[in-house]
């Protein structure tokens, strides 16, 4: 069996699909993909389809040291997320060759379902409490929110009231037997991080996520030392030396996104590096069904997952949602908080070719949004 054909599809809202086809008909989905950079990685998998093409896909350990090391210029979300949907590619057709869900390839499942959360929006507690209660009709045990929007390098007494107003208005609503993580985004300084997080402790967030920006993780140590909250960080980490820094200094929840950090090959080690720290598995995924269908296979396979995130109905979905791609939405069917372990071969989903095909004809142009400070200097979004 030899690869024949690899095609990428920029698809809305802001997403890039993968196509892997063998000379024998099976066909491996993958999505590698940089929101807001989704071009520049469809041409990265264009250099790296390179090497692929006419190779055995069942190959995927040598595909994937070739592809992450064959240049002398390694790393970073560009390269590792064209690899990362090359790499779930692979797997899916590794599973379809073999008859068998991805899980049972990573050495069977440990898990028969998989906790999950949404993210809730709402700049007024109101407009939270509301969001929060929406989920919870739904179903969910746990949902995210922002800790904040744009934030002043020492946030006001009045922010941080804001802060602390916003989640707790989403405890009130969730009670305590439902978790909620915060998210800062990489939005806090240390300054900022110190002045919230002692009022935060009260409402028992479930972690907070990303309380500084990845390239000031030597403050990690600190704020871990400084509070009760499980401090938690990933997803703009790229792979296991990234992630060491982070453990070292005693982060208890890691969150590689299995689109970016060099796909389902690259988060199982990044796990088991992980569970020798003691520290859980809670990959990020705010992306697209192949993105969480690779999720999910690592997660039922994985001792120390925690939760998996997915984006079905958030914001950024708007006009086109993640269900839309598939052919049937039933693996993905949400029962008391979870879903159920994924049994079909490969990665467990159909892809809805027809509707991917179509939707390349109006190829997006996703672009985050850039913030700035009243003074009009940079702020982090």
């Amino acid at each position: 069996m030899k690869i024949e054909r690899i095609e990428t599809f920029l698809v809305a809202p802001r997403w890039l699909f993968c196509r892997v086809e063998t000379d024998d008909g099976l066909v491996g989905w993958g999505e590698p993909v940089v929101e807001g950079r989704a071009e520049v990685v469809r041409s990265a998998v264009e250099v790296l389809s390179e090497h692929l093409i006419g190779a055995d896909p069942l190959r995927i350990e040598q595909h994937w040291q070739v592809l992450t090391k064959g240049g002398f210029y390694r790393g970073g979300p560009i390269l590792s997320s064209a690899v990362a949907g090359l790499d779930q590619a692979l797997w899916d057709i590794a599973g379809q060759a073999y008859g068998a869900p991805v899980h049972a390839l990573l050495g069977g499942h440990v898990r028969d379902r998989v906790r999950i959360y949404s993210w809730i929006g709402g700049d007024e507690p109101g407009e939270v409490a509301d969001a929060a209660a929406a989920q919870v009709a739904a179903g969910l045990t746990g949902v995210k929110m922002n800790a904040c929007g744009r934030l002043s390098p020492i946030p006001t007494p009045a922010e941080v009231d804001a802060v602390i107003g916003r989640v707790a208005a989403a405890r009130e609503v969730l009670g305590p037997d439902r978790d909620i993580a915060v998210d800062f985004h990489g939005r806090a300084g240390m300054a900022a991080v110190r002045r919230i997080l002692p009022e935060l402790a009260a409402l028992r967030p479930f972690f907070v996520e990303e309380p500084v920006l990845p390239d000031q993780a030597h403050h990690l140590r600190d704020i871990v030392a400084s509070t009760s909250i499980p401090v938690a960080t990933g997803e703009r980490l790229y792979g296991r030396s990234e992630f060491l820094g982070p453990l070292q200094a005693g982060v208890a929840v890691v969150q590689p996104d299995l689109s970016h950090a060099g796909g389902i090959s690259e988060v199982r080690r990044i796990a088991a590096l992980a569970e020798t720290y003691g520290a859980l598995l809670a990959p990020h995924c705010p992306l697209g069904p192949i993105s969480l269908a690779a999720s999910l296979q690592v997660a039922f396979a994985t001792p120390n997952f925690l939760i998996q995130e997915q984006s079905i109905g958030i914001h950024y979905n708007a006009g086109s949602e993640l269900l839309d791609y598939l052919v049937d939405p039933e693996p993905f069917r949400f029962v008391d908080g979870h879903i159920a372990r994924l049994d079909r071969p490969g990665l467990g989903i159909t892809v809805d070719e027809v509707a991917v095909r179509k939707a390349a004809q109006t190829p997006h142009a996703w672009r985050n949004p850039v913030w700035q400070h009243a003074d009009g200097s940079f702020a982090e979004w």
